[in-house]
This record gives C-alpha cells, structure tokens and sequence, in this order.
C-alpha cells in the first residue's frame, strides 16, 4: 500500500492497495490507469472501475466526473510503468535479467535456460515461476502492473536471475521499454501475429526492438541461419547456426532414440553436447541457451552436466507415456514455421495422425498453407477446433483445407483427440498441435476451461 502522492506528482492523498488498467481486475482500493490501448480503450470502462472499487483514476482525458483522478495526456504509458515501479518497490539493479524473443522456441529456450541458471525464475507463456512456486499468467509477457508486481516477487525472495519470453505485443506496446537485459536472444524471424503488426516489416521492427533493451555491456544471440537476423552485426552480437560464418558453428548432429547429440565450434573448442531434447529445432533451442549461459558466466562443463538432465518442456514436443504402444506429442505449434519443423521431425513413423486447427480472429492468410502441409506431410490429417473467438470453425477448416479432401472434421477438439487416439496403432504417431498445455478455449469473448492433455489422461483412464 503506498499513497498516490508518493506516486505521482499531485495534490491527493489517498491510499493505492493496487495498479491496473483493466476494470476486471480492480478491487477496492486501486489505481486504475484509462487510456487508449491499441485494442480497447480503458477510457470505457471508468464506471465499470469506479463500481468495483477503485480509489483514483489516471486518465489519457478530461473523464468529467467528480471523483479523484489526474489527467496525463502525454506519455501516460511511461508514466503507468513509472508508477508500477514505484509502487512494487522495483530495483532493476538488483535482478539480472535475460530476455527471448523470436517467432518460435521462445518458451523452450527460456525454458531451458531457467533449468541451466541456478537460482533463476522464469516468466512466459507457461507462467510465471519462482523458486519452487508456479502462477498462471493470461500474457506470454504479462501485462504491466502484473509484469512489475512478477519483478518485485523475485527481488524480495532473493532470487537473482530471471529468464523472461519477450512477445512482439509486448515490444509493440512498450511493457518491457524500462527494462535492460544482461543478455537477449532472437530465436527467428518468420512472422506471426499479423493480425496485430499489419506488416511483416512491422513485425521484424518490433522484434528487433529488444536489442536497444540492452545493458551497454550486454550481449545479444542471434539464429544465424536466419536470413533475418543473419544481417544483424555489432560489437556485442553473438550468432550461431550451421553456417560456417557464424561465431558459433553446429558442426554436426546426430539423432539418437533417446538422445540428440550436438558438436559446436565455438570460441576455437570443440564441444559435444549431450541433450536428451529431440528435433532439429530443439537444436537450436539448446545451443541458443548454452550460448547465452556461457555469456552469463557459466562454467561449460557445468553447463553439459546439466543439458543431460534437462526435463521434456511442457506443452513443447511433449513424449506423453500412458503406457500405450505408439507415440503421443504434445505441442504448441501453431505458427507456419512451427508447424512445419514438428511434421518434418516425425516423417521417420510408419503413420502420421495430426490433430490441429487454426485460431479465429487473427491471420486467415495463414490457414490454407498450414492446411496443405498438415495434410501433405501426414498420413491422417484431422481438423477441429482452436481458440475460434467469434468465428465458425466449420468457416476457419474451409480455409484451411481448401478443394482437398483428404482429411477428417471433427469439430469438437475433445472427440478429434479421443478418435487420433482411437485409431492410432503401433509404430504411429499422434501429433497433437495448437494448444500445448494451454487450460482454456476462447469461445467468442469468454475463456472457456479446457485442456489437451486433460483430454488425452481421461481417455486412457476411462480405458
């Protein structure tokens, strides 16, 4: 609890026991900030703030209306994160921070660079986590209060490192703008969330975005094989990938049943590592983190102890085990790119089953391509729902899958899973794509409780 004086320059001294800017969230006591945002404008939902609670506004205009507010009509976001840090009482000085972004492997990587970090906690689109606590979190980067109020949680429990994903929404909305990374990372550029950047060039300028957020001794690791990132040089630049012209070089790969190992050239060694992480783009997500946790001080040999023992990441080419006699993957692929590298990773099984969809509301140029490479890649392609907002899935399966028709609509993703499963036999592979371990379906404006891998335990425990 802090006094809105002690925030802001202003006249008032009422007390603030809370900061957001999203009306569903107050409770009684709080701040809220009313602004323009670039999909709603928080300025429509003073009254609904007002009911609920709240003790002063912030707003972006005049609100006419007698009760304590302050308007700020210029730099109101910079000014909300000011106040953020202040009121949880954020020390960036006192946190060393890494920062992912990239089109895909963003959750993997950081993932892993958490698992390789001692003493580091994780915020991204599988929480937030802190020593041996785990939250749930609605943005892969949080909103801002709730990203501040995350920072603060790891200050005051002494931990010392964070490792964040750092989404092109929040660069494109200034979340992360005060923050300076000790060491950042672009897994690759191939475009996403069109429905947001409008252009592909848009979106390449907000994933660069996170190299000006770094500290001036920092490093950023970049996807060299990236035609993209590839172009990208400086003093503190430090690329990897196959091609012989990185700084670090993959020399060599070899997959294994229950292991992949990898050779890399970096710094004049030779290093072999040992991951028990399969698929080439896990590759990449693995030397991306040694990389990294190498910049980070981190002794190498200590490093490849610790890749050996690292866990399946969930809902990220997840291996289920229920016991059954062919392979079940669980992942959050739902980009083009991300797709792809999943189905070329299992073209080695006798038979492909792929369950997927495509999410309504955003991106419909990307539909049919995904459509044509689900179904030219697998042997049963099976179509059915994923988050369809306001639109009819029936419509969304139709863009995806265009003239052909070779393939299986089940509209109801919980019966597409069960009849994957039931048809599934030895030496097959049920790839199962687009949610990952995600717990809800948006179903026109509401989130609807929901889960793929809930699914997939109740189907062999009613067996």
């Amino acid at each position: 609890m802090k006094k809105i004086c002690d925030l802001v320059n202003c006249d008032y001294d009422i007390e603030i026991y809370g900061i957001t800017d999203d009306s569903r969230y107050v409770k009684d006591g709080y701040l809220f900030v009313a602004s323009k945002g670039f999909n709603v404008d928080h300025f429509d939902y003073i009254e609904d703030a007002i009911d609920k609670g709240c003790s002063f506004i912030i707003s972006d205009r005049d609100i006419n209306i007698d009760f304590p507010h302050i308007i700020v009509e210029k730099d109101i976001s910079k000014l909300y994160r000011k106040i953020c840090e202040k009121f949880y009482d954020v020390d960036f000085n006192k946190i060393n921070m890494i920062g992912i972004t990239g089109t895909d492997g963003k959750t993997t990587t950081t993932s892993i660079i958490k698992e390789l970090i001692s003493d580091c906690a994780y915020i991204g689109t599988n929480g937030f986590e802190i020593k041996d606590k785990s939250f749930s979190t609605n943005n892969t980067t949080p909103v801002v209060s709730e990203l501040y109020d995350d920072i603060s949680k790891i200050i005051k429990s002494n931990c010392k490192n964070l490792a964040m994903e750092v989404s092109s929404e929040a660069l494109l909305h200034g979340r992360v703008d005060d923050f300076r990374y000790k060491v950042v990372g672009i897994t690759n550029i191939t475009g996403d969330h069109m429905n947001v950047h409008k252009t592909f060039d848009n979106y390449v300028l907000c994933k660069k975005k996170i190299l000006t957020l770094l500290k001036s001794e920092g490093y950023a690791v970049l996807n060299g094989d990236d035609e993209i990132l590839t172009k990208i040089n400086g003093k503190n630049v430090v690329k990897f990938g196959f091609n012989t012209n990185n700084d670090c070089i993959i020399e060599n790969v070899e997959y294994l049943k229950d292991k992949t190992i990898i050779n890399i050239k970096y710094n004049n060694e030779i290093v072999e590592i040992n991951s028990p992480l399969k698929a080439r783009y896990n590759v990449y997500n693995v030397v991306m983190a040694y990389i990294i946790c190498r910049l980070f001080g981190i002794d190498s040999s200590l490093l490849l102890s610790r890749i050996k023992k690292l866990r399946c990441i969930k809902g990220r080419t997840e291996l289920l085990d229920f016991g059954q006699d062919y392979d079940i993957i669980l992942d959050y692929a739902h980009t083009i790119n991300g797709i792809r590298n999943v189905l070329d990773s299992f073209q080695n099984y006798k038979k492909i089953i792929t369950v997927t969809g495509c999410a309504g509301g955003r991106e419909k140029e990307k539909r049919p391509i995904i459509g044509k490479m689900v179904i030219d890649r697998s042997d049963v392609s099976i179509f059915t729902m994923d988050d369809p907002r306001y639109e009819s899935v029936d419509d969304i399966i139709d863009q995806m899958v265009g003239k052909n028709e070779d393939y299986i609509r089940i509209i109801d993703r919980e019966e597409a899973i069960e009849y994957a499963l039931d048809i599934a036999s030895k030496d097959s592979v049920v790839l199962i794509l687009g949610k990952g371990r995600d717990n809800y379906m948006a179903i026109n404006d509401k989130k609807v409780y929901y889960s793929d891998y809930d699914v997939i335990s109740n189907y062999f425990k009613e067996k």
